[in-house]
């Protein structure tokens, strides 16, 4: 194995992981952005006003994309076990 494989393998890790934590990210950062300004707006200060909204938000959307998720894991996956064989050779 060279380094151009070591690297492609590398980034499609990276890209992996970054298509199956951006929607989650991007919500809580939504909403969070959306509550923080609801406080500011209303001069409310409570706490626990800006983690509930979000964990509900990043409950659902995981949920709701939970079988798009699982299923790149599992292509990437086998991709990675459809890899290491060629490796050998």
């Amino acid at each position: 194995m060279n380094t151009d494989l070591a690297l492609y393998w590398a980034q499609e890790a990276m890209r992996t992981a970054l298509m199956l934590t951006l929607p989650l990210l991007g919500a809580a950062l939504m909403i969070g952005l959306t509550v923080s300004l609801f406080q500011a707006v209303t001069s409310i200060q409570e706490m626990t006003l800006s983690y509930v909204p979000k964990m509900l938000i990043v409950g659902a959307i995981l949920l709701f994309m939970a079988p798009w998720m699982i299923q790149m894991l599992v292509d990437f996956t086998v991709n990675v076990f459809t890899f290491i064989p060629s490796i050998s050779r």
